[in-house]
């Protein structure tokens, strides 16, 4: 018989909740434990979940209820802090996104694994999901070809904000595609000119340092792939804005996470309308798939089932769902997560990296040689300070954004 693996969770806010309800549905977890500071939250999620063991305090949790995972899905500047100590407990972490504040936080913790024997997961729940699970396959059998480029797409927040809240995501996306990023080179404005030092401000909801209200990246892959991420604000959140496009040598896959993946088996499109008779027929004697868009399902584990499971946002319940099978399998094997500490690390990399060229105006190799926060280097060679204290909720802190120029 397969073990069953014993999982505590640490935060029972929105992301907490929807952890929760993935590793309490698998058939393969016991949740065995809960903890928050707030009162209110722990017990509204125990009651849902009916889990007795709720505590506010996470070490004490961990003494008493063994757990073989402890998930840590609370806001960045308080993943380190928390995901040392539990690590020096001798048990597996999976910690929400982006993984750390600073390099030298995720570094130590690697370090920390590594010496424990356990292992890190990060929270890019779609990077071992449905769709892009469909996606590679697509891939492997060699629908589209070679991939050459790859365009992705943030949701419209705030630029540097969406990159550390988004574009974390795209960038894992991108690396199951095409293999660890070389080097980056990247543009960022704020009202419409180039970034300086004093744009340097502390990011919503504790994620850490941010700059550019537009930002434009584009990054080389191993075996030559590129890449283009857009992280520009738009005077509203949108939510199709957020896509990703693959491109072949063969074809073409389009792919936003809520909505769907679609083939395209030739490597151009035209986007001919219903009077463009003449010009379509004309497409199609020498490419008759022209146009022609596919859809392709997502692939589910054969023991999810969303019928029973479905919380509201079934793309992402699904994919949070296929997070912890992953996590299982990983364990199972002795293998690291397909999101592991090292991939979340490096999508920090790139991140800093798109931060680094963006203020220095050049290109960044990668992985980086220094560790600091590029952000708070410039300042500092600037002769600022660290930048003052921001509010977490987003809205509060696009108004307060706009009162610093």
């Amino acid at each position: 018989m397969k073990k069953t693996y014993k999982v505590a969770v640490i935060g029972c806010g929105n992301r907490g909740t929807d952890t929760a309800e993935a590793y309490n549905f698998h058939p393969r977890v016991e949740l065995v434990g809960l903890c928050d500071v707030n009162q209110n939250a722990l017990n509204s999620l125990g009651e849902k979940l009916k889990v007795k063991n709720r505590y506010t305090d996470f070490e004490k949790m961990i003494d008493e209820v063994s757990p073989d995972i402890v998930a840590i899905p609370v806001m960045t500047d308080s993943h380190y802090q928390i995901a040392r100590r539990v690590i020096d407990k001798g048990v597996n972490i999976e910690v929400e996104k982006p993984f750390c504040m600073y390099l030298e936080e995720a570094d130590i913790l690697i370090s920390m694994a590594k010496t424990q024997g356990t292992k890190i997961a990060v929270h890019h729940q779609s990077r071992s999901g449905g769709a892009l699970d469909a996606i590679c396959e697509t891939i492997q059998k060699g629908e589209i070809g070679d991939i050459r480029h790859i365009y992705a797409s943030g949701k419209g927040y705030y630029g540097g904000y969406g990159l550390l809240n988004i574009g974390t995501h795209l960038i894992s996306y991108i690396l199951r595609l095409t293999g660890h990023c070389r080097s980056v080179v990247a543009t960022a404005t704020r009202n419409g000119r180039q970034i300086e030092p004093k744009d340097v401000f502390e990011s919503p909801r504790g994620m850490g340092l941010i700059t550019g209200e537009k930002i434009t990246a584009t990054m080389v892959f191993d075996q030559g792939v590129t890449a283009t991420l857009l992280h520009h604000r738009f005077s509203e959140v949108q939510m199709p804005a957020s896509v990703m496009e693959i491109y072949g040598t063969k074809g073409r896959i389009y792919w936003h996470r809520n909505f769907g993946i679609w083939l395209l088996r030739s490597p151009h499109y035209l986007p001919l309308t219903e009077n463009d008779g003449h010009l379509r027929s004309l497409l199609h004697e020498e490419q008759p798939e022209v146009g022609l868009w596919e859809s392709i399902s997502p692939k589910y584990p054969s023991h999810y089932d969303p019928v029973k499971f479905n919380t509201g946002d079934t793309f992402s319940t699904a994919d949070d769902y296929c997070f912890v099978d992953e996590y299982i399998n990983a364990l199972d094997e002795g293998r690291e997560h397909e999101s592991s500490g090292a991939e979340g690390r490096h999508v920090m990399e790139i991140m800093f990296g798109i931060f680094e060229s963006a203020a220095y105006k050049a290109q960044i190799s990668l992985p980086p040689i220094k560790r600091d926060h590029p952000l708070a280097r410039w300042r500092y060679e600037n002769n600022l300070d660290y930048p003052e204290k921001m509010p977490r909720e987003y809205k509060d802190w696009v108004e307060e954004e706009k009162k610093l120029d």
